[in-house]
């Protein structure tokens, strides 16, 4: 019993290990061919990325038949609390900042309501496209998921193929609302989770409402304060003085 024990526990940890030493591998590869490509016409970060990706897929669904298509498998929560934020931070921290706030009611208008506009626009749509071709048996919460997530854009291979420095306006404009759209999207769809949808009425919309703009409103002043705090802490730590010497002297 034991030793079934010991095994098993054995087995899981070497795929693990195997697991995350190939996702190690595959990232320092798209990395490094992705900065050897930067100054390619024709292929970028995200083209590399995307056909090292393929290539990885196939050659271990080829070599192992199929049995080892959870290799790589990971937790959702790994993404979105430990790799998307730094790829966020990073993003935010490179755009030019004038540009940004010079136009940030341009980026609310687009990635707001634009959002909202494009999830009413879709929901409705699935109601009727789903309904006409008489497919499942879907309440109307579902559509409302199907609507948050469809409205939801993905600007990182338009911001690849734009240039901050020739085109700052643009590439603010795409940027800003690329971030602002899928914020909207995710407090849609965790408002939509939320609450049970089958029999909506006036309360239930209200409360939708409510809990929308609680989340979008709570989530952004908890990033401003988070952010004026780090400020002033690395401020006041004088990050960059060595012994009481300034960092450019060292």
């Amino acid at each position: 019993m034991a030793i079934g024990i010991l095994s098993s526990l054995l087995a899981s940890d070497h795929s693990s290990i195997v697991s995350m030493n190939l996702f190690v591998a595959l990232l320092c590869g798209c990395i490094v061919i992705g900065h050897l490509l930067e100054e390619s016409r024709w292929m970028n970060e995200s083209i590399t990325a995307l056909v090292i990706g393929v290539c990885t897929g196939v050659v271990i669904l080829l070599t192992t038949g199929g049995k080892s298509s959870h290799l790589l498998v990971f937790s959702e929560d790994l993404f979105f609390i430990y790799l998307l934020p730094p790829i966020i931070f990073n993003a935010g921290f490179q755009v030019k900042k004038k540009q940004f706030f010079r136009n940030f009611m341009t980026i609310m208008l687009f990635g707001a309501v634009g959002t909202l506009i494009s999830f009413a626009i879709i929901s409705a749509g699935a109601i009727q496209f789903f309904k006409e071709l008489h497919i499942g048996d879907l309440q109307i919460g579902d559509y409302l998921a199907i609507g948050a997530i469809f409205s939801a854009t993905d600007s990182v291979c338009t911001l690849q193929v734009l240039n901050q420095d020739e085109t700052p306006l643009l590439y603010s404009l795409v940027f800003g609302e690329g971030v602002v759209n899928d914020a909207t999207s995710v407090v849609l769809f965790n408002a939509i989770q939320s609450f049970d949808l089958t029999h909506i009425n006036s309360t239930i919309a209200l409360k939708f409402v409510g809990n929308f703009f609680y989340l979008f409103i709570s989530s952004t002043l908890l990033g401003v304060v988070t952010g004026l705090l780090s400020a002033f802490i690395i401020k006041k730590l004088y990050f960059g003085r060595i012994f009481g010497r300034p960092y450019s002297h060292v």
